[in-house]
């Protein structure tokens, strides 16, 4: 009979467990954006940053203390406790979603056996979803109380965007959700043990496409940053932040872009499947293989988001919409229709 531990063990092994999850998830948000001027400056024949460190590894650390030293201007104009609080939200939505997103199986320290998890919910993509649903109100809280028309705009544009896209979203994850059988994140990929991804072994190649275009317009990206357009909108929902008020703006775009990415390495990349080279089932380096999956696969989709607006031109605002309601719309109640047959006639 297992040893019922007291829950302090509990409450300090969470406590740990975010603080570790805060830490990387910073840290890979700062590292990301190096990696993108990088490799962005290396496809335009540029050499990006290299003055700050060795091969401008301290890039990221020198931008964190600029932000930090910056004047925090605050126009005269805005309304300030909307103003003020919306990139806060922005931000604390961003992080929350991390609780909820399994990178591995279990690990035992110290005769503790905890997941490699912060919180395991039985409905933990209905909350993701959730969450990433409440995080419009940062932007267009962000553009209403700047009292700007260039911020107004942009929080318009990025509100019916996230609108719009979310709906194909949502619709494109169904057919995986009737493959698993569960909203837990872990069974879903615990489903999809052996290499029988849902990306190959059930047909769900149309829902990732669908997700994977889906998500570049949630995050606002190119080929969908309308809503940041320099070009016509200066800066679009944050044109009239500065210092760490901007800083929390971009940190939250990077870490909903980690979110996007754990969640299609979870629901079509087989989560932390890998092979595990034939290592005895109790040594630690068997435990942390799966991570090393896990991280490898949400990289790749992070240097596909880095390769994409290397290469892409940005959309117009009348395709940008059409594209979703009249094609991605259609396609994903299409895809929900066919699995649904194949899997009941199997």
């Amino acid at each position: 009979m297992q040893q019922q531990l007291p829950i302090s063990t509990y409450v300090l092994a969470a406590l740990i467990k975010i603080a570790i999850a805060l830490f990387v998830l910073l840290t890979a948000c700062a590292y990301v954006v190096l990696a993108e001027r990088k490799l962005v400056a290396r496809m335009q024949n540029r050499w990006g940053p290299t003055r700050v460190g060795p091969f401008g590894l301290l890039q990221p650390l020198a931008d964190g203390l600029k932000f930090i030293l910056k004047e925090d201007i605050i126009p005269s104009n805005v309304y300030r406790p909307l103003y003020i609080a919306a990139p806060m939200l922005s931000l604390t939505l961003a992080l929350t979603s991390v609780a909820l997103i399994p990178i591995g199986e279990s690990l035992t320290v110290g005769g503790v056996q905890t997941p490699l998890q912060i919180t395991d919910v039985n409905i933990a993509l209905l909350i993701l979803l959730g969450i990433t649903s409440v995080g419009v109100y940062g932007i267009a809280l962000a553009g209403w109380s700047s009292n700007s028309k260039y911020a107004l705009l942009g929080s318009l544009r990025a509100s019916a965007q996230m609108v719009s896209y979310e709906l194909a979203l949502g619709l494109s994850l169904i057919g995986v959700l009737i493959a698993a059988g569960s909203f837990s994140l872990r069974e879903i990929v615990n489903s999809q043990a052996h290499y029988h991804w849902n990306i190959f072994w059930r047909g769900q190649i149309v829902a990732f496409f669908i997700y994977l275009t889906a998500a570049f317009a949630e995050t606002n990206r190119v080929p969908f940053d309308l809503p940041e357009a320099e070009t016509e909108l200066v800066a679009g929902y944050h044109t009239e932040y500065s210092a760490m008020k901007f800083a929390m703006f971009f940190v939250a775009e990077y870490a909903n872009m980690f979110t996007v990415a754990s969640l299609a390495t979870i629901l079509f990349l087989g989560g932390w499947d890998g092979p595990t080279f034939g290592l005895p089932a109790a040594s630690l380096l068997r435990a942390l293989l799966p991570v090393f999956w896990f991280v490898l696969k949400v990289l790749a989709f992070i240097f596909l988001y880095i390769w994409i607006r290397g290469t892409l031109p940005r959309f117009r605002y009348d395709q940008l919409m059409a594209f979703g309601w009249k094609f991605l719309l259609p396609l994903a109640l299409a895809n929900i229709v066919v699995t649904s047959l194949v899997i009941g006639l199997q």
